[in-house]
């Protein structure tokens, strides 16, 4: 099996709010758009996030466990610098999302920050100066 990854599914409770928030506020491009069912943005070279409605991704996947916190789950959207994540968290805010954690250096020499979708999904913020942290950058 190759070492990648394709799809990183997300199952929402409403794709048209989720479409308002990464397209119309956030500006992403949408590949793929079905009112009510599925959004699909392609966000790197081979990588899609769908954005799925919950009763559609249930039906296939199965039911979503219940209770409270968190997603088990993490996005990270990587940038070059500080000073980028904290304006790209800042963009994100305003486009409506919710800041979760401010940005701060972390004890593993980055600098980082989370804001949280409109269904709660968590978008990490980074810098990282590692090598693993550069192969992601465009």
């Amino acid at each position: 099996m190759d070492q990648r990854v394709s799809f990183v599914t997300l199952a929402v409770a409403d794709v048209a709010r989720s479409r308002a928030f990464y397209v119309d506020a956030l500006g992403w491009s949408e590949d793929v758009y079905v009112e009510g069912e599925v959004l699909m943005i392609r966000v790197a070279d081979k990588v899609v996030l769908s954005l799925w409605q919950r009763e559609g991704f249930e039906s296939e996947v199965g039911p979503l466990a219940p209770g409270g916190g968190f997603a088990p789950i993490t996005l990270a959207h990587n940038v070059g610098t500080t000073d980028e994540v904290d304006a790209v968290v800042a963009e994100a805010v305003a486009a409506g999302g919710t800041l979760h954690r401010e940005p701060e250096a972390r004890e593993w020499g980055g600098y980082t920050g989370y804001v949280l979708d409109p269904d709660g999904f968590a978008w990490e913020i980074a810098f990282n100066p590692g090598e693993i942290g550069q192969v992601v950058l465009p």
